[in-house]
C-alpha cells in the first residue's frame, strides 16, 4: 500500500518541490506538509488503540473519487486536483482499514493538509488583483497623511524620486492562507473547543493578515525612501515578508486574548 502511495504521489511531490514550493507565493507548501507528519505522528498511539472498524461503504467511494481526481489531475496537469486527491486518498484507506472512529481522530492533520495545495490560478487572479489595489490604496493614504511625499497610480506608488510596484507576493492572499494555517494550527493545539470563538478567530485572520500586508508595504516604502531602491529590494525586503508574519501573529494573539475577555476559554482535558 506504502508502495502504491509512494509511486502515485512521489512524482507530484518531485513537481512540486521543483516548480511550486520555490516560488515565494507558495514557500509555506514543505513546512504546512512536515506539521502535517508531525500532527499523524502524534496520533499513532491513539490510532494503535482503537479497534479496527472498517467502513467499506464509505471508504470505497471516497477512493475511488481521491483516485479520479489524481487521474484527472495528473493527465490535464490541474496540480490543485492531484495535490488535493491526496488527502481523500488517505481519508479513504484510514476509512477501509481502520473505520470512522479513526478517522475522526486524524481529521486534522489531513484537513492541515489543504494549505499546502496549490491555488488555481484563475482563482489567485480573480483575488489578486483587488487586493493589491486596496493594500497599495491604504497604505499610500496613510503615509501621505503622515506627511510623506507619496502618490499612487492603480499598484504603483511613486515616493520621492523613487517608483515601487506592489507585487502579488504583496497582496495578501498567501499570506492570508498561511496566517489561516498558523490560526487553525494554534487553536488546535491549545485544544479550544469553544466553537463560538474559534470560528470568529478564523474569521478575524482575514482582515489581521491584510493589516499585516499593509505594514509589510509601508515598511517597504519607508526603506526605499530614506535608504535608496537597492536597499528595498534587497535584505530589508526579505526581513519586510518575516516582519508581516511577525505582525500577524503578534496581532492574532491580541485578538485571541480580546475574544477570551467575551468568550471564556474551554481547554478540552489532555
Amino acid at each position: 500500500m506504502l508502495l502504491g502511495f509512494a509511486a502515485l504521489y512521489l512524482p507530484s511531490y518531485w513537481m512540486l518541490a521543483e516548480r511550486i514550493w520555490p516560488s515565494d507565493e507558495q514557500g509555506h507548501g514543505p513546512i504546512i506538509l512536515a506539521v502535517s507528519l508531525w500532527l499523524l505522528y502524534a496520533k499513532r498511539h491513539t490510532l494503535a488503540a482503537l479497534p479496527p472498524r472498517p467502513s467499506l461503504l464509505f471508504g470505497a467511494p471516497l477512493l475511488l473519487l481521491g483516485l479520479v481526481l489524481y487521474v484527472l489531475g495528473r493527465s490535464q496537469f490541474i496540480m490543485f486536483f492531484e495535490v488535493f486527491s491526496q488527502i481523500l486518498v488517505l481519508a479513504a484507506l484510514v476509512l477501509l482499514f481502520l473505520g470512522p472512529r479513526a478517522l475522526a481522530t486524524v481529521w486534522f492533520p489531513l484537513f492541515f493538509l489543504l494549505f499546502m495545495v496549490p491555488l488555481p490560478g484563475s482563482l489567485v487572479a480573480s483575488v489578486t488583483g483587488p487586493l493589491k489595489l486596496a493594500v497599495s490604496a491604504v497604505a499610500s493614504n496613510l503615509l501621505y497623511h503622515l506627511g510623506y511625499p507619496v502618490a499612487r497610480s492603480g499598484v504603483i506608488m511613486n515616493v520621492g524620486p523613487y517608483q515601487l510596484l506592489v507585487a502579488d507576493a504583496c497582496a495578501g492572499l498567501n499570506s492570508m492562507f498561511t496566517l489561516e494555517a498558523l490560526g487553525l494550527l494554534y487553536m488546535n493545539l491549545m485544544r479550544y473547543t469553544n466553537a463560538v470563538r474559534n470560528t470568529l478567530l478564523a474569521i478575524l485572520i482575514i482582515p489581521i493578515a491584510f493589516v499585516a500586508n499593509i505594514t509589510r508595504v509601508i515598511i517597504l516604502v519607508l526603506v526605499t525612501y530614506y535608504l535608496g531602491d537597492e536597499a528595498g529590494q534587497g535584505f530589508i525586503h526579505g526581513f519586510a515578508g518575516i516582519a508581516l508574519f511577525l505582525v500577524g501573529l503578534m496581532l492574532m494573539l491580541a485578538t485571541d486574548k480580546v475574544l477570551r475577555i467575551f468568550l471564556p476559554e474551554k481547554a478540552a482535558p489532555t
